[in-house]
């Protein structure tokens, strides 16, 4: 069998956690972790031990430092958020469901997917690079692509950009920036902006007036910049 067929849904889940709250190499916090999974602090010391002691390790931990991933938990979480990202592409493009949809689903399907049937619904999906929210897909040999982009909020006044993913945790926060139009691979520009408040006034695609975009929003939508 398998290394990543013989982890349980629960180290699954919390190796998966890390590299998430660590954006892949930062520690994570135990009362990081224990509000992320809605478990106890006593639950989340017990399974980093856990963790810890497996053979080959798969994260390092040390008590009030933090945790990060060794090199075997980073590919077992980025064999997760494969297959995360992959049936989230799944049921975006072929089954048809929402963009704010499709991240609940894919986690209860995360686990049960096999790696061979992973590597087949990538075939069948062209390889993507990005799930249907922009995040990047690790490739079948587990490497993250890398894209560069920054967050919306940092754009100057007069730079024109192009959406390239949006922050996926909220449903309702997906339907209202989609209803705006701020989606991937939407083309804007930002016309002007406020140094107090931080406040920009972006014209989005073909749209004639310009929308007004706080940091609520322009913190957690990430592009490309153009000159």
């Amino acid at each position: 069998m398998l290394m990543d067929e013989m982890r349980t849904q629960a180290e699954q889940d919390y190796l998966k956690a890390i590299f998430d709250l660590g954006e892949g190499d930062q520690p994570v916090t135990t009362s990081q972790l224990a509000r992320h999974l809605g478990v106890s602090p006593a639950s989340v010391t017990g399974m980093l031990q856990r963790l810890a002691s497996a053979r080959p390790a798969l994260i390092t931990y040390r008590k009030h430092h933090g945790t990060t991933l060794t090199r075997e938990g980073m590919r077992h979480a980025l064999r997760v958020v494969r297959h995360h990202r992959l049936i989230e592409s799944f049921l975006h493009r072929t089954l048809g469901m929402g963009w704010d949809e499709v991240h609940a689903e894919a986690h209860r399907l995360e686990h049960a997917l096999s790696p061979d049937v992973g590597e087949r619904l990538s075939a069948a999906l062209g390889d993507p690079s990005r799930d249907p929210h922009g995040d990047p897909i690790p490739d079948r040999d587990l490497r993250l692509p890398y894209f560069p982009e920054a967050a919306l909020s940092t754009i100057g006044a007069g730079h024109a950009a192009v959406i390239r993913r949006v922050e996926d945790a909220d449903p309702a926060f997906l339907r209202h920036v989609a209803a705006l139009g701020l989606v991937p691979g939407v083309r804007l520009q930002v016309v002007d902006s406020s140094a107090f408040d931080r406040v920009l006034r972006v014209r989005v695609g073909d749209r004639g007036d310009p929308l007004v975009v706080g940091p609520a929003i322009s913190d957690l939508v990430f592009v490309e910049s153009h000159a």
